[in-house]
């Protein structure tokens, strides 16, 4: 018994003791692992299975690096999508001012309640007649965007009032009073390509009184002149915008011809002429002119022009030449044989070549106020009629000559006296109405 008893604990401790070195052995391996890695990575890569466990990192890697990615095409999207935003044309920018100046354009056309200059209905800056003409008034204000303002406000008003466009369309003036005092010719410049002229000849004038003594008819036959000079530059159908300080190809030269003037003496009512005409001209026609050549000027007149450039900016200087010889005008242009032999060129004289306004034979004023007068006389006609100051048949009067008329009433010549009076002298109310409208 008791020998059993003392073996039983001998044979149950075998396996408590085998149990005993199994965790030692493991422990064993772990230690071998940990002892030796760079084994254990050449054994991980040749396990397929292990092969796939270790490159789980890479995702997060990948996933990291495409981060950046992600956000250069987000801002590469955004800057794609910018110019859906529309952009303004680079001219605004480039011209000092413009930008401003067509933001107060609106306000100034309700303001005038005229939208016309030079023939070009004035829009928006995506309109190249109007950008243009915005320039214009810019660069005569230096760039001074509230000066340009002003007198862009006032050039519409004084459009508005006087219609420009019509003048030079229909209205027909006296040729006793303006033939041979102005033309239009043009020609083809190297350069600049087709190249408009207007001649002004002050010593055309064979009436000074009768000529320049009714100004509003005077400015109005000016202006028609000036508006039909304009109209062949043809402003309305740029394409392109013209530079602020570059050349300009909307532009004309203009000649005055003083021959036979007298300087010493000069006509008051000639000096009147010529001060309005640069009042109103200056404000209605900015930048137009690309040069003057003042001819047939005495001497002593270049000697003061030279002298006047010490006062006088580059940008008016080189506008400005005055000549004392007409025959020395055609040194100025390398298409000097078109002009006038006049001046010095092989072409025809401008009373032969030269475009002017209509022109009618023996008419105290324009045609405007002629036909007002002829309204209002045909009008006071029916009102005799109708009281019977005249008899029935005297309406045929008004067709025909005034001779006639005298002859088929010769009871009543105080009346017939009386109504052609009316035409022979207009009342300086109606070149001033005429001009209002």
């Amino acid at each position: 018994m008791s020998s059993e008893t003392a073996a039983e604990p001998t044979t149950q401790s075998v396996p408590e003791t085998v149990k005993a070195v199994e965790p030692t052995t493991a422990a064993v391996e772990t230690k071998t692992a940990e002892l030796q890695p760079e084994k254990k990575v050449e054994l991980a890569t040749d396990k397929p299975t292990e092969a796939v466990t270790a490159p789980a990192e890479a995702p997060a890697e990948q996933t990291a690096a495409a981060a950046p990615v992600a956000e250069q095409k987000n801002e590469t999207t955004e800057k794609r999508q910018e110019p859906e935003v529309p952009a303004q044309p680079e001219y605004l920018t480039k011209v000092p001012g413009l930008s401003k100046f067509f933001d107060s354009l609106p306000g100034i056309l309700e303001k005038t309640g005229h939208s016309e200059m030079w023939g070009v209905p004035l829009k928006d800056s995506k309109d190249i007649p109007t950008v243009n003409v915005l320039i214009k008034f810019l660069r005569a204000n230096e760039g001074n965007i509230k000066q340009a303002e002003e007198q862009l406000t006032k050039a519409l008003q004084w459009r508005k009032e006087i219609n420009p466009v019509e003048l030079a369309k229909n209205a027909k003036f006296s040729a006793k009073k303006f033939e041979g005092l102005g033309y239009i010719t043009s020609y083809l410049d190297p350069t600049y390509g087709e190249t408009i002229f207007t001649w002004n000849i002050y010593g055309g004038a064979k009436d000074l009184p009768n000529t320049f003594g009714d100004l509003d008819e005077f400015i109005r036959w000016r202006t028609a002149l000036m508006e039909r000079g304009v109209q062949e530059l043809k402003l309305n159908e740029a394409t392109e915008v013209i530079e602020y300080d570059g050349e300009d190809r909307y532009q004309m030269l203009q000649v005055h011809d003083y021959k036979g003037v007298s300087f010493l003496r000069l006509d008051p009512a000639v000096k009147a002429a010529s001060k309005k005409t640069i009042e109103v001209f200056s404000t209605a026609y900015p930048e137009l002119l690309r040069e003057k050549f003042f001819v047939n000027v005495p001497a002593i007149m270049g000697w003061m022009f030279g002298a006047m450039k010490i006062f006088l900016s580059k940008n008016t200087i080189r506008k400005f030449h005055p000549i004392s010889n007409g025959a020395n005008l055609g040194r100025e242009f390398a298409f000097v044989e078109d002009l006038p032999k006049s001046y010095g060129g092989q072409g025809a004289e401008l009373k032969d070549a030269g475009r002017s306004v209509p022109l009618i034979d023996d008419i105290p004023a324009g045609e405007p106020a002629k036909a007002a007068t002829e309204a209002a006389k045909e009008t006071a006609t029916e009102k005799k009629v109708e009281s019977g100051a005249v008899p029935a048949p005297a309406p045929t009067a008004t067709e025909v000559p005034k001779e006639e008329a005298l002859q088929e009433e010769p009871p009543r010549e105080e009346a017939p006296k009386a109504e052609p009076s009316k035409p022979e002298e207009p009342s300086a109310a109606e070149p001033a109405a005429e001009e209002s409208k």
